[in-house]
């Protein structure tokens, strides 16, 4: 099975490698193909995602991506992730959030965030008014969109061995048109699936639940922006952003990543926590449906975690590469 590896920038190459030594040393036949993207890629061959590496996501059955600098003052440089999405039609995001055994991590927390991965705020559908003294941004919700994302969550609800709950998070009762659209569609699809306990909640109220009973949270399926605030607020509960991993997922292709970005702080220290990127690896295992070595890894993760095996953001004191290796130990 060919898999298609992005490196990126910043740290994205050395949590990448980690990420493809751990995967390589479970000998399952994988062949890694690697590509340019980002910021460095825009530099040297004038494009963030050059045709080249297009045509090798198109080849793989999954593909790997480690972290992107999206400058916010470059005017011709767009975010390759968003048009990755887009292009491929990755219309669902899924971000696992579970506790972890670290003092770090809040414990009882065993949810996921489905968030619309293809539209909202981040179409890119943008403009300055003739006069230059306002900036307008469309925000996109349709139809088609809304059903096969919150169908997916409820599918999800029904597979999860958990609290059977859907939580339609919205702002309908302030974005009337397109939260609106949004919330008509969630509960017509609600409708379908008696067996699972729907609720709404409005954005900021589900915020503050995340934070003060993120254990009674199961399934939340919002859109695209919404959704990104949410998992990464819920990413801290667990652990922090070095923790969380993230799978793009469409009808033929899937794309898995960390969702901390590429942190040029700390890019060639050494310091950069693998975890996330390891544990995309495991969600990217899932969906070649090699699920038994998925759990393996998560299992590997977690114990280096109990065992305090951990980079710095996590109190330790180990490096990168030094991670990388406690998890494959644990999987010897």
């Amino acid at each position: 099975m060919n898999v298609c590896v992005l490196p990126g920038d910043g740290i994205g190459p050395e949590v990448t490698d980690a990420a493809v030594r751990v995967l390589d040393s479970m000998d399952l036949g994988l062949h890694f193909v690697y590509g340019e993207i980002g910021l460095a890629a825009h530099t040297e061959l004038g494009s963030a995602l050059p045709p080249e590496t297009l045509e090798k996501v198109l080849a793989s059955q999954a593909t790997l991506l480690g972290a992107v600098t999206t400058p916010p003052g470059l005017p011709d440089y767009r975010s390759p992730v968003i048009e990755l999405r887009q292009r491929l039609d990755l219309h669902a995001n899924l971000r696992p959030v579970i506790s972890m055994p670290h003092e770090r991590s809040r414990e009882d927390i065993d949810l996921v965030i489905v968030r619309e991965n293809t539209e909202g705020l981040y179409a890119g559908v943008e403009r300055v008014d003739e006069s230059r003294s306002a900036a307008i941004a469309e925000r996109l919700v349709t139809r088609t969109a809304s059903e096969r994302i919150v169908r997916l969550a409820f599918e999800l609800a029904q597979n999860r061995d958990s609290k059977r709950r859907v939580t339609l998070v919205h702002k309908a009762n302030i974005l009337r048109v397109t939260c609106g659209l949004f919330r008509d569609v969630a509960l017509e699809i609600a409708s379908a699936f008696p067996d699972i306990t729907t609720e709404e909640m409005l954005v900021d109220a589900c915020a503050m639940n995340l934070v003060q009973r993120p254990e009674h949270f199961d399934v939340i399926v919002t859109t695209n922006l919404f959704g990104d605030i949410l998992s990464d607020e819920a990413a801290a509960l667990t652990g922090g952003l070095g923790l969380a991993a993230s799978a793009n997922i469409g009808l033929q292709r899937a794309i898995f990543e960390p969702v901390h970005g590429s942190a040029p702080d700390i890019a060639g220290t050494a310091l950069a926590n693998p975890m996330a990127a390891i544990l995309a690896g495991a969600m990217l295992l899932d969906y070649l449906q090699v699920q038994e070595a998925g759990d393996a890894i998560r299992k590997a993760v977690r114990k280096a975690m109990a065992d305090g095996r951990v980079t710095p953001d996590l109190g330790g004191c180990l490096s990168t590469s030094d991670v990388r290796d406690a998890v494959i130990g644990n999987l010897a």
